[in-house]
């Protein structure tokens, strides 16, 4: 995928995120640190396998983290204002026209008891001032674009009545109903089948460039990644491991865990023999080790590793790896 160039401030810049989870048996650290940046007209992947952070991020980033989650550190700034800083006013002010959230749920995101032209409606109502009438009619012309056929008719439907893809449309034309400058979409093609995920993300680009959004992209699918984002931030245990421009980090991933993934994709299988896999299990938020977060998994694993928490530090131009052995890595 080609990206314009660089240039400006970032549309959305992430820095030392940290998120605790309060649990009955205590308090956890969720996401631990993270932090990266995004430009308008540019989409970045937040990779990772289930339960490493990603989502948790997002919801840290848009506000809507579950009361018993709270952002303890850290800094989000969206078009250079931190939004962690504001009430609730000030960030329902950003959400919509600044900052805005595909879900993976379209059935739970829409209401099931109203129309879904009087839910798409109503962020012109509420932001712009509009008239029901008028609100109306730009919510048909958001269905139109985002290939909802017959959108007048459909407009009186209720979201039951769409199928997945149909209603997945539904909450992308939510989403970018107010031109926001950021849009976060959270695995917007799962439970999809490959067709409807194709087309759905085709939509995405297509409304991307039309806007000139900065697109936060999170997913475990690698080929998606591969396909759609220009630059990759990759997950686990709450940590960012390694960063940097997708086409160089699958080329020349410097980190085990980035290295472990991509070997797993099933192009790699033989046939008769298991398919290849990250041996083990993601660990349980309430036993990250102390040292490297990756280390029980991980076939280079040495004394340090257990010892001392790798610092993420540069690779190469515009890429990063916490790995005290990336060197050796990108060698062997």
């Amino acid at each position: 995928m080609s990206a314009p160039p660089a240039t400006g401030r970032p549309a959305l810049e992430v820095e030392g995120l940290c998120v605790d989870l309060h649990t009955p048996s205590g308090t956890v650290r969720a996401v631990d640190g993270v932090g990266f940046s995004v430009r308008r007209g540019h989409t970045l992947a937040l990779l990772g396998e289930s339960g490493c952070g990603k989502s948790m991020t997002a919801l840290s980033v848009v506000g809507l983290l579950d009361p018993m989650a709270e952002v303890t550190d850290g800094s989000v700034r969206v078009s250079g204002t931190d939004v962690l800083t504001l009430g609730r006013a000030g960030r329902r002010k950003l959400a919509g026209p600044v900052l805005s959230i595909v879900f993976q749920d379209a059935l739970a995101a829409l209401n099931p008891v109203q129309p879904v032209g009087r839910q798409l409606a109503e962020p012109f109502r509420i932001h712009r001032g509009l008239s029901r009438r008028r609100a109306e009619e730009e919510a048909v012309e958001l269905m139109r674009r985002v290939g909802i056929p017959e959108p007048r008719l459909r407009a009186r439907s209720y979201p039951h009545q769409f199928s997945g893809g149909m209603r997945q449309r539904l909450l992308i034309a939510m989403a970018v109903a107010l031109d926001p400058d950021v849009l976060i979409a959270d695995e917007p093609t799962t439970a999809l089948d490959v067709t409807v995920q194709a087309q759905i993300m085709r939509l995405l680009r297509d409304l991307q460039t039309e806007r000139n959004m900065a697109l936060v992209l999170i997913t475990h699918d690698l080929a998606v990644v591969a396909q759609r984002a220009d630059d990759v931030v990759v997950m686990y245990g709450g940590n960012v491991v390694e960063t940097g421009p997708v086409a160089e980090v699958f080329a020349r991933p410097r980190h085990p865990y980035t290295k472990g993934l991509l070997d797993s994709v099933p192009e790699h299988a033989v046939r008769g023999r298991p398919l290849p896999a990250v041996p083990g299990s993601p660990p349980e938020l309430s036993a990250i080790p102390s040292g490297c977060v990756f280390q029980a998994r991980c076939p280079m694993a040495r004394e340090v590793c257990v010892r001392e928490r790798p610092r993420q530090v540069s690779v190469g131009a515009g890429r990063t790896a916490a790995c005290h052995f990336s060197e050796e890595l990108d060698h062997a």
